[in-house]
């Protein structure tokens, strides 16, 4: 698309098209559905209450219709992701040649080398570096929340590397520019046109790449220097000084590569390594913490009205990315109540038989678009870009947060100062003061946040451990929209789990998170209806209660499974009228499913992955979010588990071929593995009485039923039967 002929039009900077063929079949499903579920309501409410031949057990009868209720309840709650789903584009060539870009800040945090390691934590700085952004408006950091010595080592170690792997991705126009990404075949399609020169030279910047890992690795084989450390002084520093000294020990190095190693010093962006002051006696807050860390600390450094959030396994895989994000934020029609760009999470490791459901489909391709066609997504915890200011105030209050920052902001004078230029969206990195270590390091002691508004009214929030979904949730609350951009190309790549146990361990803490919100002040339906859209809150209250569906889940696995055994019938025959209402909600929430993996180009193996995915993390995950929700409600302490970010080749082979692995995932697999047991056994027991006593039109409903339960459960069967003949060798 061309810029406007007319030179007073703006240029068009990006394009928003609503899926109007999908939202009106959406609309049309809906209405047919939920009519069919107020005559399923009307059919169970006359039989237990205007029926004098009543026979089934009324505690029976009674425990359907609640389960039936609350899949409805959930099913209405769900409908505005369908109501306006919109899909956007950006024309960043569009951007004028001598417009100023606002400058840009990019926080990574990491908290465990053990856990997430500290090469692919690099990979990740290195990439977000590399962006294609001018560089005095590009400022990297990186919170290690760890304390360990490997984390500062290799982030010295990357900063040497990165003086060759920036003029090289620069020179030749790379466009993965992870390391790790491009000297693997995740970059395959950028080793064409290969020149003698630019083989030459990608040569050397390899064999410095491994000496760089081997480095980063040697150091790290020594416990001392893995170690977490949780009680320690805050540690600032800045690296950009140790750049330029190290640009004189390389000039000899790539002389004759003709690189200008002057002018490249000046062209590497600024890189801030924080580790936060850690001590037993104060709360870490843990993610949320660290950010709001950096807010602060990035406040007296560079102070840039736009921050770009990754996490350390998630790199940058587009280089453009900023200049995407700006096409909206530099629109002045979105940009005074724009807070956030959000990028979906896209991941490199995924498995074309994703068994795991780990690339979380219906999120990032149905609902995040839903969402852009109301007030926006939610955050998504990573690859976003975020205006500084909304984390301050109110989209309609500019200088509110003026009113008493001391006491909001805590005592920090060249922090407040910070807080008056956020409105000059071409800031450049701030002339920093010969004590401005010291300031940063106050900004990072653990007593700085006490009596302060940290937390609560600004700043990422502590009220929930998925701080960027309640965050977002509040800036939404606040009047600030969002945003969502599906490129072509992702522009951030990460890896997700491959086994069974993270997949659990990270939907556990999601479920378990989210269910305290819906039990707590801030409850969507309540707090949030109030405050946003009607449409939106529903949404955000299907995330908040999307873990109470292992209640219904569970009871329908095993109440009717039980009454096929003792010949009760808890669903009207096949050749009743009646019974084609059942038979038409399961295939109309069937086919939906379908429809929509089908309009995200999945396939029918995708289709079966999600329905047994969302079933045993449903019955499984949800149950645990819930219980934990509850224990944390009434004051008993949850362990917080860190995500395992750590490859493991075994695991990720099995994962590749389609094959559940369940090792260490025995716990979450209980519920589950109960369900699988019972509906094996009843769907047995059950047709073997039905062929005796002839009444399989009145027990199909309760027999397909199982068997479908069944067929979605033969993965955790097949690994059941493999764990005892184990035993039994």
């Amino acid at each position: 698309m061309k810029s406007p002929s007319n030179p007073n039009q703006k240029p068009i900077l990006h394009t928003c098209t609503i899926q109007q063929p999908r939202a009106t079949l959406n609309k049309i499903h809906s209405l047919i559905h939920f009519s069919a579920i107020l005559v399923l309501f009307y059919y169970r409410i006359t039989r237990l209450f205007f029926t004098d031949d009543f026979k089934v057990p009324k505690l029976l009868w009674t425990l359907m219709t609640i389960s039936e209720f609350i899949l409805a309840f959930i099913w209405v709650l769900i409908q505005p992701f369908r109501w306006r789903p919109v899909s956007r584009s950006v024309i960043p060539e569009n951007m004028p040649k001598d417009i100023s870009l606002p400058a840009v800040d990019v926080f990574v945090c990491t908290a465990d080398p053990q856990k997430e390691p500290t090469v692919e934590v690099m990979n990740t700085i290195l990439s977000a570096m590399a962006l294609d952004y001018p560089a005095e408006k590009l400022a990297v950091y990186l919170s290690d929340d760890g304390g360990s010595a490997v984390t500062l080592y290799a982030i010295k170690e990357a900063c040497c590397f990165a003086k060759m792997w920036l003029p090289f991705c620069n020179k030749y126009g790379i466009k993965s520019r992870c390391p790790e990404a491009y000297f693997s075949k995740l970059a395959a399609d950028e080793w064409l046109h290969r020149s003698v020169e630019f083989v030459a030279e990608e040569k050397e910047v390899k064999a410095n790449y491994e000496e760089f890992k081997r480095n980063v690795q040697k150091f790290g084989e020594q416990q001392e220097n893995s170690r977490v450390v949780h009680d320690r002084h805050p540690h600032v520093e800045l690296l950009l000084s140790l750049l330029r000294e190290w640009v004189l020990k390389l000039s000899m190095h790539i002389i004759h590569n003709n690189w200008n190693n002057e002018d490249q010093a000046h062209e590497m962006p600024l890189l801030v390594y924080v580790s936060r002051e850690r001590r037993p006696s104060h709360h870490p807050r843990f993610k949320a913490g660290a950010l709001n860390t950096l807010l602060r600390v990035s406040g007296i450094i560079s102070n840039s009205p736009y921050i770009l959030v990754l996490d350390c396994d998630m790199y940058c895989n587009d280089p453009t990315s900023a200049r995407q994000a700006m096409c909206f934020h530099l629109d002045p029609q979105l940009s005074k109540n724009l807070a956030f760009v959000q990028f979906p999470q896209i991941f490199y490791n995924a498995s074309k038989n994703d068994v795991y459901d780990a690339q979380v489909r219906a999120a990032y391709q149905t609902k995040w678009q839903g969402m852009d066609g109301l007030q926006g997504p939610i955050f998504s915890g990573t690859g976003f870009y975020l205006k500084r200011k909304a984390m301050y105030g109110n989209p309609d209050q500019d200088d509110n947060c003026l009113l008493k920052p001391y006491k909001k902001f805590g005592m920090s004078g060249e922090f407040v100062e910070s807080l008056k230029v956020l409105n000059e969206q071409d800031g450049t990195q701030k002339k920093l003061l010969d004590g401005f270590l010291q300031e940063a390091k106050l900004l990072a002691s653990c007593a700085y946040e006490t009596k302060t508004s940290w937390g609560k009214e600004i700043g990422f929030s502590y009220d929930c451990l998925i701080e960027s979904t309640f965050t977002g949730y509040l800036l939404h609350c606040r009047g600030w929209i969002s945003v969502y951009l599906y490129p072509k190309r992702p522009c951030f790549l990460g890896c997700c789990p491959t086994d069974m146990k993270d997949a659990m361990v990270q939907y556990t803490k999601w479920m378990s998170e989210l269910f305290s919100i819906a039990i707590s002040r801030f409850n969507p339906l309540l707090y949030g209806v109030a405050r946003m859209s009607i449409l939106q809150s529903l949404c955000y209250g299907s995330f908040t209660l999307a873990p109470i569906l292992s209640f219904p889940l569970f009871l329908y696995g095993t109440v009717p499974q039980l009454c096929l055994l003792k010949g009760i019938s808890l669903f009207p025959k096949v050749s009743d009228p009646w019974f084609a209402v059942f038979a038409a909600i399961f295939v109309s929430s069937l086919c939906q499913h379908w429809f929509e993996v089908l309009s995200c180009d999945g396939t029918f193996t995708t289709w079966c992955n999600e329905q047994r995915s969302w079933l045993i993390k449903s019955v499984s995950g949800s149950l645990f979010g819930v219980v934990g929700a509850i224990l944390q409600r009434l004051g008993l302490k949850t362990k917080f588990s860190l995500s395992n970010k750590a490859m493991d080749k075994e695991k990720l082979e099995k994962y590749e071929k389609g094959k559940f692995n369940f090792q260490g995932a025995a716990m979450f697999m209980v519920p589950v593995s109960i369900l699988v047991i019972l509906n094996t056994f009843c769907f047995l027991g059950g047709f073997w009485k039905v062929i005796i006593m002839k009444n399989i039109l009145d027990m199909f409903g309760q027999l397909s039923l199982s068997a479908y339960v069944l067929v979605l459960s033969c993965p955790v069967l097949e690994g059941m039967l493999t764990r005892i003949s184990k035993k039994m060798v």
